[in-house]
């Protein structure tokens, strides 16, 4: 290591970090427009087997999307995306946890778009969970897979 290096990416950050990636075959315009539109959204996202049910969805800074995940055994799971920032084909930035004022447990969401040379974007999503501890109890679960799983269904709607 060289000495008085400081690195752009504290420990402490990647200690909160989930990032999941995918290269979609599909232009940037596609792939951005498949998360702010709400039309599209509510076709693709989630896990394999899970399904939406929409309460409210307003894709814009200060807009939020409350809806219902079910996963195949019918569990309803709550959740809650607050639209913080929004910049066209580049990136959202968003609050997501439970459909709770007070949810301890929320994070922030990062997707961002880069267009490839070859025609093909390339779309992260980025989790920043508030606590290492909380991290370790989402990767547990299968925020990998889970997230793995939600790019593998974007790409197949963006490729349609």
């Amino acid at each position: 290591m060289t000495e008085g290096f400081v690195s752009a990416w504290p420990a402490a950050q990647l200690d909160k970090e989930v990032i999941v990636t995918r290269v979609v075959s599909a232009s940037l315009d596609r792939a951005f427009a498949a998360w702010a539109d709400p039309a599209q959204i509510v076709q693709w996202f989630g896990p394999e087997g899970f399904t939406l049910d929409t309460h409210e969805i307003d894709i814009r800074p200060g807009g939020r999307w409350r809806f219902d995940m079910i996963a195949p055994d019918g569990t309803a799971f709550s959740n809650r995306i607050t639209f913080l920032r929004i910049e066209p084909s580049r990136l959202i930035e968003a609050d997501h946890g439970t459909d709770a004022d007070d949810d301890p447990d929320r994070f922030r969401l990062l997707v961002t778009f880069d267009a490839q040379d070859n025609g093909k974007t390339v779309v992260t999503l980025r989790q920043m969970h508030p606590t290492p501890e909380r991290r370790g109890i989402v990767i547990g679960f299968g925020a990998v897979e889970f997230g793995g799983q939600t790019l593998d269904k974007l790409a197949r709607h963006v490729e349609r």
